[in-house]
C-alpha cells in the first residue's frame, strides 16, 4: 500500500511540474509567421504586418523559454531584444526577418547586457499583430534562466 502511495505522489509532482514549467522553444518554431507590407495611414509609413500560423498562435499567452542574443537597445530605459542571430546579422542590422527577434519585458527592471550576450530568457509570450511601437513577438514578465 505504501509503495502505491509513493508512485501515486511521484506521479502528481510529475504532472504539477510539467504543467508549470515553460515549454521550450527555438527560433525556427517562431518562424510560422507570414509578412504583408502595407501602409500604416496614422504615421504614413509602410511597415511589415504579420499574419501567424498556428503553431504561433498555438505559443499565444503561454510561457515559453528561448536563447538567443542579447540586444540591447535603449540601456537607460532597459529595452533589450533576444534574437536569433549577433547584432551583426539580426533585423534591425543584418539580413534577418522580424520574425527572428523579440522584444523583452523584464520582471525585473534593473537588468544589465552585453551586446550579443548568449543567454536563455523565460516569460509570457504576446504575439502582437499591429502595434507599430512594439515588435511581433513580446517575451512579458522576462527573466534570464539560470
Amino acid at each position: 500500500m505504501k509503495t502505491g502511495i509513493t508512485i501515486f505522489m511521484f506521479t502528481a509532482a510529475l504532472t504539477l511540474s510539467a504543467a508549470t514549467s515553460p515549454l521550450l522553444i527555438n527560433w525556427k518554431k517562431l518562424s510560422d509567421v507570414e509578412f504583408a507590407r502595407k501602409l500604416n495611414k496614422e504615421v504614413n509609413m509602410y511597415f511589415l504586418y504579420p499574419t501567424f500560423g498556428p503553431s504561433v498562435k498555438a505559443l499565444q499567452g503561454k510561457e515559453i523559454q528561448i536563447k538567443g542574443y542579447i540586444i540591447p537597445v535603449d540601456e537607460n530605459e532597459n529595452v533589450y531584444v533576444v534574437s536569433a542571430q549577433p547584432m551583426a546579422m539580426c533585423f534591425f542590422c543584418g539580413g534577418s526577418g522580424p520574425e527572428s527577434i523579440m522584444e523583452l519585458q523584464f520582471k525585473n527592471k534593473k537588468q544589465r547586457f552585453e551586446t550579443d550576450e548568449v543567454r536563455t530568457v523565460k516569460g509570457i509570450l504576446q504575439l502582437n499583430p499591429s502595434d507599430i511601437e512594439h515588435l511581433n513577438y513580446i517575451l512579458k514578465n522576462a527573466e534570464v534562466v539560470e
